[in-house]
């Protein structure tokens, strides 16, 4: 079961009215706990009702990822808990309450939501058990170390009560400030293969809520009309048509005048009016060019790189260097603009409050959406509530600086007259051609060698549009350079002499944003291609020739070291197979992949992955596997025929019949190994989706010797069966 609440409503809203435990962090940065009426200060993690029922409060949305789960999974085990019991609620929304630890603001993404999470859970858990503990100590006048707890049931000698009959007392407690947690030794839920999704059940009988199943009473619906070329505007239009539609109510312009929207009675009422509409555009601003010129334009920026993202090794300094070398490995690659294409298309509700405006939404960052939609409707933030509900999938695409469906939505309740719910629902056909996406890019390398085929340089370009430069994210940008560009490259494991990295920042209209992996799944691409192209130029075997470039004293080599050998074993990797290698670090997991492919003339088919993650502590083993797979599956869709082109502006591509997603033959069988370790939690949203397309690619390459360094890897002429 998942509840849904405003910060007020939850502390609230327990079913014993007042009687209820809360644990959690103060206004001081502490444990605490308390009663609901008391504890007004504290924003809780954990909240425990008379009858026992543990809930834990969720500060990272669930888009399928698993959070509900592993969150919980962290609670329940140093609590104590009865696993089938625990249920989950997403936290309001609340910047300082509720932050990120690792971005400082309220938000999902970057693989962080475990690892920055896995102490701050645990200890509100622990503390919760300290608590619980010590009032039945108190209750039963037993001495407090005499008490065990499991299940949810705290007994001592004759003595035995569930959670709920100690609340009471444990409420008016000062809770630990630094509780002591289990040792990996004592965990029975976290590691265990055994533990049920708590979004399962929700998800298989239809009682879990997306914001696509948000209705209020008195509810009407919005379409959008956006302009077809990127950073059009709307000069005039025309409704005459659009009122011929049964259940059409009105159309306006919005205020930034990027669209038109039309409001119906229904969602088709929404569509077919939007759909009649006749708008005049100024298209002054706007992208003209098409695919093939900004290919040439990325290009043409890696002639003269704009920065160097390694100071230390200017790319100048290369030049007298790649001249004296034996010999040079010379490589050139694009990539394209990439779809995220969720399942549910963005949507989203506002409704007026008393107070202002509730957002109705599977909200990845409400620090952005909370301003943005206050600045559209000038209010104060604090008086735009968000309700989070379940998301059908984002790979980044809700997570997008403008937070710009929600920003729609509410220009559209403002135009609407303020005064009914306001639903807004894009369309598939929106979503594909509606932008925010993986940005295109170029790369170009060119790596020496000695007349032993040792490197001597490292000569590499890249051009792309940055992601966070001119957002609110640009504090990340360092220099010149915005990470999000290089990474995969800058910060490679291998040791690499004299390695120059340039970057240029290509500029257009087309809107981007983090795509499931960010700068990896490129940089990846690139980086394990070119290992394979140095390993056939030197005739060595692929995976021994990149533990010889890992130093076992790094600590993220040794992992990544580990996760290489691992993924060897279970593959049963011989030098000369026909098969491909590669690896990646990412979001500080290492993941190794071996891919089987059969070829025959043009035909490629996928047959088996073998993929190998070090992520420190397996919380959710059996989530970390479906991420894994769930990864590699993403990357397979995006790299065998997806992409995005423009003719003079225009997207091409509008569903997915001309944007397909991966057909069920097509997935390989994957088997996944977890590294085992008792480091600290690391991401696996994202690391599974850069290694699979290189070694795949790497594969191709071992059968065909055809090499392929343009995506998606149709151009290079293969089907995939």
């Amino acid at each position: 079961m998942n509840i849904n609440v405003s910060r007020r409503g939850f502390l609230m809203g327990s079913a014993a009215g007042t009687a209820a435990l809360l644990v959690g962090v103060n206004a001081n940065g502490v444990l605490a706990a308390g009663s609901v009426a008391a504890a007004t200060d504290l924003n809780p993690f954990v909240k425990i009702d008379a009858d026992g029922t543990v809930t834990v409060i969720i500060k990272h949305f669930e888009m399928g990822q698993g959070t509900t789960t592993g969150l919980t999974t962290l609670v329940a085990e140093e609590l104590d808990a009865d696993w089938s019991t625990v249920q989950t609620a997403f936290a309001p929304a609340d910047n300082e309450r509720y932050s990120n630890l690792f971005f400082h603001a309220q938000g999902t993404g970057g693989s962080t939501s475990i690892a920055n999470s896995f102490m701050q859970y645990r200890e509100a858990g622990a503390a919760a058990r300290d608590l619980l503990v010590r009032a039945a100590a108190q209750s039963w006048g037993v001495d407090a170390s005499s008490i065990a707890v499991d299940n949810g049931i705290l007994t001592s000698g004759g003595n035995s009560g569930h959670f709920g009959e100690f609340i009471a007392i444990a409420a008016t407690l000062e809770a630990v400030e630094k509780p002591t947690v289990k040792t990996p030794d004592q965990f029975k839920l976290i590691g265990s293969d055994k533990l049920h999704r708590k979004d399962n059940s929700g998800k298989t009988n239809g009682t879990a809520m997306f914001a696509m199943d948000v209705n209020l009473p008195g509810m009407i619906y919005a379409a959008i009309m956006r302009s077809p070329k990127f950073g059009g505007t709307v000069v005039s239009f025309d409704d005459s048509a659009a009122k011929d539609v049964g259940g059409f109510i009105a159309a306006q312009v919005l205020p930034n005048k990027a669209g038109v929207v039309a409001f119906g009675k229904n969602t088709w009422a929404a569509f077919q009016s939007r759909d009649a509409l006749s708008v005049q555009w100024d298209f002054s601003q706007a992208e003209t060019r098409s695919t093939d010129t900004m290919i040439a334009d990325h290009k043409a920026l890696l002639d003269a790189p704009q920065f160097d993202a390694n100071h230390e090794v200017p790319l100048a300094s290369l030049e007298p260097v790649l001249a004296s070398a034996a010999k040079t490995i010379d490589a050139e690659f694009t990539f394209p603009f990439l779809a995220h294409a969720p399942l549910e298309s963005e949507n989203c509700v506002i409704e007026p409050t008393k107070n202002g405006v509730r957002v109705h939404d599977g909200c990845q960052f409400p620090t952005f959406t909370r301003p943005m939609v206050a600045a559209a409707l000038e209010l104060d933030p604090s008086q735009v509530e968000i309700r989070t509900l379940y998301a059908g999938g984002s790979f980044g695409r809700r997570a997008n600086a403008t937070s710009d469906y929600n920003t729609e939505a509410a220009m559209a309740f403002a135009v609407s007259g303020r005064k009914v719910p306001v639903k807004l629902i894009w369309s598939r056909e929106d979503d594909i051609r509606g932008g925010y996406y993986r940005p295109m890019s170029a790369h170009r390398a060119k790596i020496g060698l000695d007349a032993d085929g040792k490197i001597t340089g490292w000569d590499h370009r890249i051009a792309i549009k940055s992601i966070v430069k001119g957002t609110p994210f640009a504090g990340m940008v360092q220099g010149d350079i915005d990470p999000t560009s290089v990474e995969g490259v800058s910060e490679s494991l291998y040791n690499v002499p004299n390695f120059g990295v340039g970057l240029s920042d290509f500029q257009t209209p087309v809107p981007i944003n983090w795509w499931r992996s960010v700068g990896h799944t490129h940089t990846g691409f690139v980086m394990e291609t070119l290992m394979d192209m140095l390993a056939t130029e030197t005739d060595q075997d692929p995976i021994e020739m990149r533990l010889a470039m890992l130093d076992p004293a790094g600590a993220n080599q040794a992992r990544m070291i580990e996760a290489i050998k691992q993924v060897r074993e279970i593959s049963g990797w011989k030098k000369g197979d026909k098969r491909g290698f590669a690896s990646h670090f990412s979001f500080n997991t290492c993941v190794a992949v071996v891919a089987d492919v059969t070829v025959e003339d043009t035909s490629v088919h996928v047959n088996k992955m073998f993929m190998a993650v070090e992520c420190g502590v397996a919380v959710n083993p059996d989530v970390i596997r479906a991420q894994m797979e769930g990864g590699a599956g993403y990357a397979l869709s995006a790299i065998f025929r997806n992409e995005i082109t423009l003719t003079d502006g225009e997207v091409d591509q509008s569903n997915f019949p001309d944007y397909e997603l991966l057909r069920n033959h097509e997935m390989p069988a994957i088997e996944v190994a977890i590294v085992q370790s008792n480091n600290a939690p690391t991401g696996v949203g994202e690391p599974g989706v850069p290694p699979t397309a290189p070694a795949i690619a790497n594969a191709i390459f071992a059968k065909t010797g055809k090499r392929i360094t343009d995506l998606p890897m149709t151009k290079a002429g293969f089907d995939f069966v």
